[in-house]
């Protein structure tokens, strides 16, 4: 075996993707999925921030506020809970959802939807030491390191940006009277939170392609492996061949055996031979049972002349059956009227040789058959 059989140079299969992909081994984007529920979130807090707020604001001014009624009343607090809860439940429950269907999407979109048992399952190969040092000084931990380092950068980088470009508006914030502080604070903390997720969206764009093209890497195989896999699946060719060698034998044995009892066979004369079959009353048109070319077309011939079946030479007729109909099938209603024509006149020639019947006029040269069944 070379060496060239042995370096995984060839892309991976589908079969071997599957099997990787039943194993829960697929391209994955831990920081696009961050990205993307991170975003969310930011996009989330943009929408319903300001109404969760508000809403915070007046549970904290109702259960911080106490009268002589509360006081003495024992089921207050379990009301002051409902009313809190049913106040800030909407719009919690709707940030919510954005970030479910955010972290959905994020962890789907590289690698698609994969849920498997064998990813969870315990294996002692996971607590190999000397497989976690391995990954320790690889490669890619080389690439994680250069990722952090480029999330550093991104995210402290926007973070600075951030800061300078709404530093008076923090500022004021401090000369502001409630409400409106709250809702200034609200607004600037949700643009500059999405500012900040959306910096995010760099390192995922990095990191998305890297991790395909790392996993693609990682499942490609060897030329050898490639051919072992073609031979388990489809079987070895060798065998194929002999395998298919012999059905071709026995479809032509059989096919033999039925020339005997055909009606006729029409031949080129040479090259082509088909053996036809009618039973008035049972079939709705001749059947082909046997046909070939050549070295086949002659051995049809010859079983024809040893077993008195007539041999009928008709070269445009025997081409067209030959390319138009498959082996015991019906010929098409094209060429009925060519073969009733043959089929007559063998019939009128065995009753001929019986003495039943005058001798027929010889069969026409030109037989109808349409321009479209000519071959």
């Amino acid at each position: 075996m070379s060496d060239s059989d042995m370096e995984k140079t060839e892309d991976p299969t589908s079969k071997k993707l599957s099997e990787a992909a039943e194993k829960g081994n697929i391209a994955r984007s831990r920081d696009l999925a961050t990205a993307l529920v991170l975003m969310g979130s930011s996009l989330g807090i943009l929408l319903f921030g300001k109404e969760l707020a508000m809403r915070m604001l007046d549970v904290s001014r109702r259960l911080l506020s106490l009268n002589l009624k509360d006081i003495h009343d024992t089921n207050s607090m379990f009301t002051g809970l409902g009313e809190s809860l049913s106040a800030v439940a909407p719009p919690l429950l709707k940030l919510i959802a954005v970030i479910a269907v955010a972290g959905i999407i994020g962890n789907t979109l590289l690698g698609g939807y994969n849920f498997t048992w064998y990813g969870a399952s315990f294996r002692a190969s996971k607590m190999d030491p000397l497989a976690g040092i391995k990954r320790m000084f690889s490669m890619q931990s080389v690439v994680e390191l250069l990722k952090s380092i480029l999330k550093v950068v991104v995210i402290g980088g926007c973070a600075y940006v951030l800061l300078k470009v709404f530093f008076h508006d923090i500022m004021e914030l401090s000369l502001m009277a409630a409400p409106l502080d709250i809702e200034s604070a609200m607004d600037l903390l949700a643009w500059m939170f999405f500012g900040l997720c959306a910096s995010t969206i760099i390192v995922a764009a990095v990191d998305a392609p890297y991790q395909k093209w790392h996993h693609l890497e990682q499942m490609k195989m060897t030329k050898q492996e490639v051919k072992d896999e073609y031979k388990n699946s489809e079987g070895n060719p060798e065998i194929k061949g002999r395998i298919r060698s012999m059905q071709i034998q026995m479809s032509r044995r059989r096919m033999m055996q039925e020339v005997p009892k055909a009606d006729v066979v029409v031949t080129n004369p040479t090259h082509y031979a088909v053996a036809l079959k009618y039973e008035h009353g049972k079939q709705r048109a001749p059947v082909v049972v046997a046909k070939g070319v050549d070295e086949v077309a002659m051995f049809i011939r010859q079983i024809a002349e040893a077993n008195g079946v007539p041999i009928i030479r008709s070269p445009a007729l025997a081409r067209s059956v030959y390319h138009t109909t498959d082996l015991d099938k019906p010929i098409p209603e094209q060429l009925f009227a060519a073969v009733a024509q043959v089929l007559a006149y063998v019939y009128q020639l065995k009753n001929y040789k019986k003495g039943k019947a005058s001798k027929p006029k010889p069969l026409a040269r030109e037989l109808p058959i349409p321009e479209d069944y000519r071959y």
